[in-house]
């Protein structure tokens, strides 16, 4: 019988689901259909095919050829199976040995001469295919980036007859060795930032618990400096971290970059960004900004100037680490467990409660310019901290004392992310209710300094929340047991208070 089964993947969000690539060889007319929902790159792909078999020298049969991409209620889309269509092809008319199929995986695209192409998301492709048992063959280019899943048996070629040659056994490919990118872990310092105690102390904390942070100070003082150090201070990703992260970026429109492999992603987009640019879109969908920082930094400078629309968004992200993107024909689900870090003036002209006295904005204008940012959003970011102009004798000549290195901070954050996951498995910024009963233990003097701030800064449940996850991460520094009155005071300042005297929305 005229009739070769191939097994290969699509791509569905983060998913690669199996795609059996059926190919049937009949009498009739000859041409060549592909049916089971192809969008118009998988159409095209029956011109591409016809040239690489025949530049192969290979006979094209002239037969009537059919071929199924099952399931036919999945979308196909792109060139990923020319390999598979014309390995099936061939197959089918006897030119290729249809046993050695069983065990085997493809996806790649082909050029006119025959030669192998990458393809975008070949990391989920992997992974799948490692759980599935099948080896993976893909194109030279490919390769570095599947053998990121270490389980998996990755082959690369450089053309459709390298593949042919190992289907026969005459030469066969080479396995791609796992972990051949390189790691990079070569992050900006925080010991550049002169001055800014309060503020280093803020990012100190945020990288131990994994909180949020909203630095508010005038243009100049340091914000964007001290948000852009803030992966140097974070702990390496972990293997599973890792591949998560490569396998968002793999599906990217931008795609994977060896030199980011292991390095904690930092997203700063625009302020001019849509909200479809920050949580995904499209068709098909495609990850946002916010699931591109997954594991990583999500940096937002000039806040206010955002859309209230887009920043609304986030706030479901924010608390449930995920997004799920639905369309019409279309649902995908991208993880979002990042870190938000924003920078924002106080006023319109970013001098309120400046020394110089240079602001000369409205109440009612300075008013209106923070209510861009809604309550809600400014109550789901754990700390709100001052960053004020440092005195002339830091600024000027560089004759403030250098401060402690990225790599020393970095130990203290280790140490405290190690009791935290010993303790609960989670990062205290992500302790349930539940969690904080058990885990955030106040003395008595504490108790009574936090319900006093709560009935004078009327703090919701989620701000109470909020500061006692803050103190088990600033006692978790220190090894402390339990969260002490000095612990919960410093929760409270870098909760609930501005330059302006005022107290933030809690």
């Amino acid at each position: 019988m005229a009739l070769a089964t191939v097994f290969s993947r699509a791509q569905n969000g983060l998913d690669a689901p199996e795609v059996r690539v059926e190919v049937h060889l009949a009498n009739g007319l000859p041409g060549l259909s592909i049916v089971g929902l192809p969008q118009a790159a998988v159409r095209e792909s029956k011109d591409r095919v016809r040239s690489a078999i025949q530049n192969s020298r290979f006979e094209f049969p002239t037969r009537r050829i059919t071929v199924n991409l099952s399931p036919a209620d999945l979308r196909k889309e792109g060139g990923r199976f020319d390999l598979p269509i014309a390995i099936g092809i061939l197959a089918a008319s006897g030119q290729l040995p249809e046993s050695s199929l069983a065990d085997l995986e493809f996806t790649a695209e082909l050029s006119l001469t025959g030669a192998l192409r990458p393809i975008s998301g070949v990391l989920p492709v992997a992974l799948a295919a490692a759980s599935s048992g099948r080896s993976l063959i893909v194109a030279n280019e490919n390769a570095d980036e599947a053998a990121l899943a270490g389980r998996a048996d990755v082959r690369a070629a450089s053309h459709l007859l390298d593949v042919c040659a190992h289907l026969f056994s005459a030469r066969q490919l080479p396995t791609v060795v796992s972990g051949s990118v390189a790691q990079s872990r070569e992050h900006r310092d925080l010991r550049d930032v002169r001055g800014q105690p309060t503020a280093k102390r803020a990012l100190e904390i945020a990288a131990a618990g994994g909180h949020g942070l909203l630095m508010i100070g005038p243009p100049g003082t340091g914000k964007s400096m001290l948000a852009r150090r803030l992966p140097g201070i974070l702990p390496p990703l972990t293997e599973d971290e890792a591949v998560e992260t490569a396998s968002i970026a793999s599906i990217s429109s931008g795609g994977f970059a060896a030199r980011t492999w292991r390095k904690r992603p930092f997203r700063s987009p625009h302020h001019t960004a849509s909200a479809v640019a920050l949580v995904g879109g499209g068709r098909p969908p495609r990850p946002g900004e916010i699931s591109l920082a997954h594991n990583g930094v999500l940096f937002l400078d000039e806040l206010p100037e955002f859309s209230r629309h887009v920043l609304e968004v986030l706030r479901e992200p924010l608390e449930t680490g995920s997004i799920t993107v639905s369309r019409a024909a279309h649902q995908a689900e991208f993880p979002t467990r990042f870190q938000l870090i924003a920078a924002m003036n106080p006023c319109p002209c970013g001098f309120l409660g400046d020394e110089s006295g240079r602001c000369n904005c409205p109440p009612d204008v300075v008013g209106r310019y923070r209510a861009r940012v809604s309550g809600p959003f400014r109550d789901r970011i754990d700390m709100h901290v001052e960053v004020g102009r440092p005195p002339p004798e830091v600024a000027v000549n560089n004759c403030a004392e250098v401060g402690e290195p990225s790599a020393a901070v970095a130990q203290r954050v280790i140490a405290a992310r190690d009791l935290q996951i010993n303790r609960q498995q989670v990062l205290n910024a992500l302790l349930t209710p539940s969690q904080l009963d058990e885990c955030c233990r106040l003395d008595e003097e504490a108790r009574q300094l936090l319900k006093t701030a709560t009935s004078r800064f009327a703090l919701s449940m989620r701000g109470v929340h909020r500061i006692l996850k803050l103190s088990r991460t600033i006692a978790d520094l220190e090894g402390a047991n339990i969260c002490t009155e000095r612990h919960v005071a410093e929760a409270i300042s870098l909760r609930c208070a501005d330059r302006s005297g005022t107290a933030t929305i809690p």
